[in-house]
């Protein structure tokens, strides 16, 4: 299954860069799998859980002209992605709340 997370920001840097490098990102129960490789055009990470019964990855990358930050949630198995997505949405109303003005999240 695949869910989409959108959080829509405010003027600023990328959002996906402050993730990143957010020393408090274990402290949610998630960390970084992979990141972006120098000199491509267009930056991605992947966090992963590290608490029990979290499955699945959260794919994300930020778009600066729309000041996006567009999170893709993949389980496998029939995996339910409701507990990742809980700690995404916690981290970023709890790290992030200032610069965030909305947050959606679609189900594929």
């Amino acid at each position: 299954m695949q869910t989409v997370v959108q959080a829509f920001c405010s003027k600023g840097s990328s959002l996906r860069d402050r993730i990143v490098n957010d020393r408090k990102l274990d402290e949610f129960g998630l960390y970084v799998a992979k990141e972006k490789k120098k000199g491509r055009r267009h930056g991605w990470s992947k966090l992963h859980s590290n608490l029990e019964g979290r499955h699945g990855a959260i794919n994300f990358e930020w778009n600066a002209a729309t000041r996006m930050l567009i999170c893709r949630v993949v389980t496998r198995g029939g995996g339910k992605p409701h507990s990742i997505i809980g700690d995404l949405v916690d981290y970023l109303m709890s790290r992030c709340r200032k610069r965030i003005q909305l947050i959606t999240v679609f189900a594929k």
